[in-house]
C-alpha cells in the first residue's frame, strides 16, 4: 500500500445550501427590522416634528421654540434614522463584503436597546415625566447597541480566508481598502459620539434644569457626529459601490485617504472649539472626496439603473454638490452667522442636501435587494421623493440665511413650503420603501402560476 492511501483524507465540511438560505433570510429579517425602525423615527418624531418646530418659527418671526423639541427632533434624525440606517445595513453588508458572519441574534439585541434608547430619549425632549432617567438611560442604552454592533463586526477582514503566516499574500502587505478604512473611521466616530453623548445625558441629568445639552456642546457633538461618523461612512459606502452603479472609474485611494484625513482632523478641531478652523478642513475634505470619487469625471460605462429611475446618477451628483455647499457656507457661519442662519443653512445642506438625498438614492437602490431580491416598487416615486426632496432643501437653504439674519424678511414665508416639500419626500419615500418590502422576491413575482 502506497504512503498517499495511508495517510488518512480531511474532510472539508460547507455549510449545506439550506443552511446558508436560512442564515441569508435571517439577516434580510434583521436588515428590515432596522430599516422600518428607522423610517418611523425618520417620519413620526423626525420630520413631522421639525416640520411643527419650522412652522411655529416661521410663524412668529424666529420667536424660540422649546430647544428640548428641536434637540428631540434632531436626535431623532441623526440617531433614530441615519444611525438605525448605518446600523442595519452595516450589519447586512459588512460581513458579505470582507467575508465573514456573526449570530443574527446579537442583531437583534442591538436593534431592541438602539430602538429603546433613541425613543426614551425624544420622549425627554417632548415630555417632562421623568426626563432625567430617561434621558441618562437612552444614552446608556444606545451605547450598549453600539459596542454589540461593534463586536459583531471588527474581526471582519476584507479577503475572508486567512492565508497562512509562513506563506504571506501580496494582499495582506497592503493597506487596508480605502472603503473600509473610511467605513472603520466612521464606525470609530460614531463611538466617540456616543461616549460624549452618553457623558453630557448624565451631566444634564444631574445638573439640568431641563433636556438640552449646552449649545457649545451641542455644536462640538454635532460637528463630530456629521463629519466623523456620518460623512465617512456615506465616503466608504461610495467607494464601494459608485463604480458599480455610476460606471465610474475606482477611486482615488490617496485623495480618499486625505479627505479621511481633512475631516477627522476638523473634527478634533471642533470638539476644541477651533469654530474657525474647523469648517476649512471640512470643505476642503468634502471637495477632495468629490474629485477623489471621479463623480463629475466621465464615466467608463453606462450607469446601472435597471429597477430604478434613470435620474439616480443625477441625484448622486446632487448629494456631493450639497457636502460642498455645506462647506462653503460653515465657512461663511464661522464669519458672518450674528442669529444661526449661515449655521442652520449650512446644517441643513449637510443633513438633508448631502445625506438625506444620499438615503434616498442609495437606499432605494440597494436595500430592495438587500430584503429578499426585491424590485422597487416605484422608480416614479423615487423621483418624486428624490425632486420634493431636493426642491425643500433648496428652498430651505435658499431662504433661511435671509430670514434669520435680517437680510430679507419676507424669506419666512418661505420656509414652512420648503418644510412640506420635504414632508412629502420622506413620506413618499418611506411609502416606496414599504411597498416595495410587501412584494415578493423577483424570482417569484416572474415564476409562472400553476395550471
Amino acid at each position: 500500500m502506497s504512503t498517499v492511501e495511508t495517510v488518512p483524507k480531511l474532510r472539508v465540511l460547507h455549510p449545506p445550501a439550506a443552511l446558508l438560505q436560512a442564515r441569508e433570510r435571517r439577516a434580510q429579517r434583521l436588515l428590515l427590522g432596522f430599516v422600518i425602525s428607522g423610517l418611523f423615527f425618520m417620519l413620526l418624531p423626525g420630520t413631522f416634528l421639525g416640520v411643527w418646530n419650522l412652522i411655529s418659527i416661521s410663524g412668529h418671526k424666529g420667536a424660540a421654540v422649546s430647544p428640548a423639541w428641536i434637540q428631540a427632533h434632531g436626535h431623532a434624525q441623526i440617531f433614530g434614522w441615519i444611525g438605525t440606517f448605518i446600523l442595519g445595513i452595516g450589519f447586512y453588508s459588512i460581513p458579505k463584503m470582507t467575508g465573514s458572519s456573526f449570530a443574527v441574534a446579537r442583531g437583534w439585541t442591538a436593534w431592541a436597546l438602539w430602538s429603546s434608547g433613541v425613543l426614551l430619549r425624544w420622549l425627554a425632549g417632548v415630555c417632562p415625566w421623568h426626563w432625567r432617567l430617561h434621558l441618562s438611560v437612552s444614552a446608556a442604552l444606545e451605547l450598549a447597541a453600539f459596542v454589540i454592533f461593534f463586536h459583531s463586526v471588527r474581526r471582519h477582514r476584507p479577503g475572508g480566508r486567512k492565508q497562512p503566516a509562513s506563506t504571506p499574500s501580496k494582499e495582506q502587505d497592503k493597506r487596508l481598502p480605502v472603503w473600509l478604512l473610511s467605513v472603520m473611521t466612521g464606525t470609530v466616530g460614531f463611538l466617540v459620539g456616543l461616549l460624549i453623548n452618553l457623558g453630557a445625558a448624565v451631566y444634564v441629568s444631574l445638573y439640568g434644569a431641563q433636556p438640552v445639552f449646552p449649545a457649545a456642546l451641542e455644536w462640538r457633538l454635532l460637528a463630530l457626529l456629521a463629519y466623523a461618523f456620518i460623512v465617512p461612512t456615506v465616503w466608504g459606502f461610495s467607494a464601494r459601490w459608485l463604480p458599480v452603479f455610476l460606471g465610474l472609474r475606482e477611486p482615488s485611494d490617496l485623495l480618499l485617504r486625505g479627505s479621511i484625513g481633512f475631516v477627522v482632523a476638523g473634527s478634533a478641531f471642533a470638539l476644541a472649539g477651533f469654530a474657525h478652523v474647523a469648517p476649512w478642513l471640512f470643505a476642503i475634505g468634502a471637495v477632495q472626496s468629490a474629485v477623489a470619487l471621479r463623480l463629475f469625471a466621465r464615466p467608463e460605462r453606462p450607469a446601472k439603473t435597471t429597477g430604478i429611475h434613470v435620474s439616480f446618477p443625477w441625484f448622486v451628483r446632487t448629494a456631493y454638490a450639497w457636502l460642498v455647499i455645506a462647506g462653503a457656507l460653515a465657512i461663511c457661519a464661522a464669519y458672518l452667522d450674528r442669529m444661526n442662519g449661515w449655521t442652520g443653512a449650512s446644517r441643513h445642506a449637510l443633513t438633508v442636501g448631502f445625506i438625506a438625498t444620499m438615503v434616498f438614492a442609495i437606499g432605494q437602490r440597494v436595500l430592495p435587494a438587500f430584503a429578499g431580491m426585491r424590485v422597487l416598487y416605484s422608480p416614479r416615486l423615487m423621483l418624486c421623493s428624490l425632486a420634493l426632496l431636493t426642491a425643500g432643501c433648496a428652498l430651505r437653504v435658499g431662504s433661511e440665511v435671509p430670514a434669520y439674519e435680517g437680510y430679507w424678511p419676507p424669506a419666512w414665508h418661505i420656509l414652512p413650503v420648503s418644510a412640506i416639500c420635504e414632508l412629502a419626500a420622506v413620506t413618499v419615500f418611506a411609502a416606496n420603501l414599504l411597498l416595495t418590502f410587501r412584494q415578493p422576491p423577483a424570482h417569484e413575482m416572474n415564476r409562472p402560476s400553476a395550471a
